[in-house]
């Protein structure tokens, strides 16, 4: 029951992120016809990632997690309702970039402690299950979220509705979380916040060869490939299909995703998981060269897909060895270094995608991010060498 209690609130309020994603992109980039702008937001939404997340984990792990999750909802209602106005009275640009670093510093603190409720609400030997699953429900809300955005910004001729709708997820999963009754994890109130205790997630995964290894993968992966930021001007000016259009390319990906987690929720666990995960992640760099040449809608849409594919792989290979091969004690630190790797190296792909976009043209930024992604894979690869040879996920296992 509280597995799917935070199954269903993860699902609602990621519905609503997504829905915001495609009405930002659209919305600035109707407003400012550049490129950079649509890079700022990345920029603008990692800073505070960049500035809370080492203090998120240590508070994840020193405080109550679920009330962690409660206190950032709230900001990010806030932070939406703030969005509402300044759609509907046009309000200026850098008071929607004010909300959108108020969403990154809510989602820097939520991310760790969300994340880490995880192992509370299922047994031990569920965990590649439930990450598969939580990964679905992402992949889901993704699929929705964005075509939902996209249709609704184009029947209301605007973002307005968008906004008051995300308002309203954050403040139903409020409340489903409010419901949520899980384990208690060991709050450790002996230490205070130094900064030793800070860096302990560091330390663990410089001694976690293979953690490091495919948070280090992925990071690279996702700073170069930033495909999606530029959608907006993929939909506008290349492919010429508006909102509506938009919107399936941003869910796109997750269609790709959902169909690669059903396959992997029904299928033994893998036996060779770090060959899979490279092959994964160079499926991923190809599929966003040929997504960047395309001036086909259906062309870009198969690359998409294909790419969302690859991605989910990474994502649950990753996930389970962060789930088995992480201390209790250690998760929330962890998930924070985790969420600071990847969630950083999001948006600031995000804005490397734009800034290139604007010198250089937003097809030479997707093709030569998706080229530097296989660069990537075959580094790790000589890199780690582990990376390589492990087999099974489980801790002790190879």
């Amino acid at each position: 029951m509280d597995f799917r209690l935070l199954f269903a609130g993860t699902l609602v309020v990621t519905i609503g992120e997504q829905m915001v994603n495609v009405a930002i992109g659209w919305q600035i980039y109707e407003r400012t016809g550049s490129a950079l702008a649509l890079g700022v937001v990345g920029l603008v939404l990692v800073s505070p990632v960049f500035a809370f997340s080492l203090l998120a984990g240590h508070f994840a792990d020193r405080f109550d997690r679920k009330m962690i999750v409660v206190v950032t909802q709230i900001m990010l209602a806030l932070a939406s309702l703030g969005l509402t106005v300044l759609s509907y009275g046009h309000g200026s640009l850098l008071l929607i970039y004010v909300c959108l670093f108020v969403m990154g510093s809510a989602m820097a603190f939520s991310s760790p402690a969300t994340s880490t409720l995880l192992p509370l609400v299922v047994p031990e030997e569920a965990y590649g299950n439930a990450a598969t699953w939580s990964s679905s429900s992402w992949q889901l809300a993704s699929v929705v979220g964005p075509a939902l955005g996209g249709f609704m910004i184009a029947l209301s001729h605007g973002t307005t509705f968008v906004y008051i709708f995300n308002v309203c997820a954050a403040l139903l999963f409020l409340f489903l979380i409010v419901l949520l009754r899980s384990k208690t994890h060991v709050v450790q109130k002996r230490e205070g916040t130094t900064l030793s205790s800070l860096i302990e997630g560091i330390q663990f995964l410089r001694h976690t060869q293979i953690i490091l290894a495919a948070i280090t993968l992925d990071m690279f992966a996702v700073l170069l490939g930033g495909a999606t930021t530029l959608l907006p001007i993929y939909a506008k000016d290349i492919l010429h299909v508006g909102a509506v259009g938009l919107g399936w390319l941003r869910a796109a990906p997750s269609l790709g995703a959902i169909s690669v987690s059903i396959s992997l929720a029904h299928i033994p666990p893998f036996q060779k998981a770090g060959r899979l995960l490279l092959w994964a992640v160079a499926g991923f760099g190809t599929a966003t060269i040929i997504f960047g040449f395309s001036h086909l809608f259906w062309l870009s849409m198969l690359m998409l897909v294909l790419l969302g594919g690859f991605d989910n792989i990474s994502v649950v290979i990753r996930s389970t060895l962060l789930l088995t091969r992480t201390p209790d004690a250690l998760r929330g630190r962890v998930a924070s270094v985790n969420s600071l790797f990847i969630g950083t190296s999001n948006e600031l792909g995000g804005f490397e995608s734009g800034l290139v976009a604007q010198l250089f043209g937003p097809i030479v930024a997707v093709v030569g991010g998706g080229i530097g992604t296989i660069l990537v894979v075959l580094c790790v690869a000589l890199i780690w060498p582990e990376m390589r040879r492990l087999g099974r996920l489980q801790a002790g296992k190879n």
